[in-house]
């Protein structure tokens, strides 16, 4: 159609009115092709994906009202909505620094001494229940790194700071992630802590050093205590075996002094009922008997016989010497 007529331009609301009139007439051949579009369109929009260890929670007009697993789903669009969360994924955060970077302000707390220490800890969570997670906080994971510092801060302001340092860090551990987990329970955040994590605990850059010095004092303190308890437990044991080892002997010299004077008593009453017997043989036996036992302990005896005429000296060498000169026949 031209758009000039008998050589005349053509009036513009003519020009208008047909192409409307064109349009009109291809509508009515394109438009049940495009309504029939539109809605493969809006029902493709409708399904989605799940992956595995993530759950999808179910909106209708904002209300919850289903959940859904891994797999292929199917969502009426404008009046549902989803929201996938990954409820195995293994969360971190830091407390008291970030990657290299102290954070002084985080890390900084007291010990239930009065002591400044400086924590840093990481601690480990997962998305327990999506339904919490999505709708009870506005942001979960900043509530966390919170109550994550709130927690150690509590933990740190109960235990002195030996503990801290050296034998308590399992127990702060320990003790952080439950405070944490009951704190979080409260606020209803879905999250569940995993692990609790120190990563180091020590004083303050700026008193390290003396902090270092009293700490080795400390050491050589307890080094000299267990020393001398070492020299302790190897005296006194040994002191009191000896003790014991002589109270033993003690009691040996004892019964063997009793047992002999019990047997000397003995032979005595049966040497005093063989005198009472025969006195004069007895005493003479005895005489004898004793000045035998004296002679045998002196090398060189004399002999003088007192029957004889004091005048007289008849003198017997007995002994050793009188031996030795009668086998030599020199006289003594």
């Amino acid at each position: 159609m031209s758009k000039y007529n008998g050589g005349r331009p053509r009036d513009p609301q003519d020009i208008a009115k047909d192409i409307l009139d064109d349009l009109g007439r291809r509508s009515q051949r394109l438009g049940p092709i495009l309504v029939v579009a539109l809605l493969l369109l809006l029902a493709s929009s409708g399904f989605y994906q799940v992956g595995p260890g993530e759950v999808s929670v179910i909106r209708t007009l904002g209300r919850e009202t289903g959940r859904a697993g891994p797999g292929l789903h199917f969502r009426v669009p404008f009046v549902q909505r989803k929201d996938i969360v990954n409820t195995s994924q293994i969360r971190r955060l830091e407390v008291g620094f970030r990657g290299d970077q102290p954070m002084p302000d985080e890390a900084q707390m007291l010990t239930g001494d009065a002591n400044i220490v400086e924590a840093q800890l990481i601690v480990q969570y997962r998305v327990a229940d999506p339904s919490k997670y999505l709708f009870r906080l506005a942001n979960p994971d900043d509530t966390m790194l919170a109550t994550a510092e709130v927690a150690v801060r509590a933990v740190i302001g109960r235990t002195s700071i030996d503990d801290a340092i050296t034998t308590g860090r399992g127990k702060i551990q320990e003790e952080t992630r439950q405070l944490l987990q009951e704190l979080m329970n409260v606020y209803e955040s879905g999250l569940s802590v995993t692990e609790v994590k120190l990563q180091s605990v020590g004083p303050p850059a700026e008193v390290k050093d003396s902090f270092h010095e009293v700490v080795r004092a400390r050491e050589e303190k307890e080094q000299l205590i267990n020393q001398a308890m070492g020299y302790s437990e190897d005296v006194i044991p040994r002191a009191r075996g000896e003790a014991e080892k002589q109270l033993r002997e003690a009691e040996a010299y004892q019964e063997q002094r009793l047992l002999r004077a019990q047997g000397d008593a003995k032979r005595f009453n049966q040497v005093y009922e063989e005198y009472a017997k025969a006195r004069d043989v007895t005493r003479k036996r005895l005489y004898l008997e004793t000045m035998e036992r004296l002679l045998e302990r002196i090398e060189n005896k004399t002999v003088v016989d007192s029957r004889l005429p004091g005048s007289t000296l008849p003198v017997l060498q007995i002994g050793p010497k009188a031996v030795a000169a009668g086998a030599t026949g020199v006289n003594p």
